[in-house]
């Protein structure tokens, strides 16, 4: 089972050395590339003021910003959410940046580069020479942009996850039943029925038992896969 955080911040500008800050954290955990329901979003007082270009961005004003929690006061529950597992981000090096900005002034231990996955990466190599902003993505796999009036990071992040799932193969790949089965066991069994196809299919855990029921659903009603459960 692979843990993930989809997440996305919004910040004062483009510089998180020179005096721009967080004022959104928004994080979505997805397993085996699903979104679990289990989401993290905080509002952050940047402690400066939010310019009127960014708040036609995001909305976020200073007043608005003025009474909420400084980073110091959100780190420790970003971190626990976080945990130990991967981060996937849109232009990830922006995000990582801000982050490691907001820690280095805490004194606190940052993060690597290698936890994070780039999904602007992911899909420059997928889609060579096309325009693979959030918004181009979600366009290209279907990905619904209706609640999207302004940019928000818990907002982006479930946006993100959506796309994240498509780069990786779609909903198709996350029906692969066989994925916990190690390689040797697997085999080409046409014409067998369902009860000899468990016999050979490892057995799902009651955790992956219940993400698999969430996620079918969304399938419609009946689906032929809640056999093999």
């Amino acid at each position: 089972m692979s843990r993930e955080i989809v997440f996305d911040t919004e910040t004062t500008g483009l510089k998180p050395f020179k005096g721009d800050r967080i004022t959104e954290v928004g994080c979505v955990e997805v397993i085996d590339l699903i979104p679990t329901g289990k989401t993290f979003r905080r509002y952050v007082n940047p402690e400066r003021d939010v310019p009127e270009e960014v708040v036609r961005i995001t909305g976020l004003t200073s007043e608005f910003l003025a009474d909420k929690p400084v980073f110091a006061e959100i780190v420790e529950d970003f971190l626990d959410f976080v945990g130990e597992s991967q981060l996937v981000a849109h232009n990830a090096r922006f995000d990582r940046d801000f982050l490691n900005a907001e820690l280095t002034r805490l004194d606190r231990r940052l993060f690597d580069d290698k936890r994070f996955v780039d999904t602007l990466r992911i899909a420059r190599k997928k889609f060579p020479g096309a325009y693979n902003s959030l918004d181009a993505l979600c366009k290209r796999f279907s990905v619904s942009l209706s609640e999207r009036s302004l940019h928000g990071a818990l907002l982006d992040a479930k946006l993100l996850a959506e796309v994240y799932l498509e780069l990786n193969g779609g909903r198709e790949r996350s029906l692969d039943l066989g994925r916990h089965t190690p390689p040797r066991k697997r085999q080409n069994i046409p014409g067998k029925t369902i009860a000899e196809l468990k016999a050979v299919i490892a057995p799902l855990s009651a955790e992956q038992k219940d993400q698999h029921l969430k996620f079918l659903e969304q399938v419609g009603e009946d689906p032929l896969w809640k056999k093999f459960l």
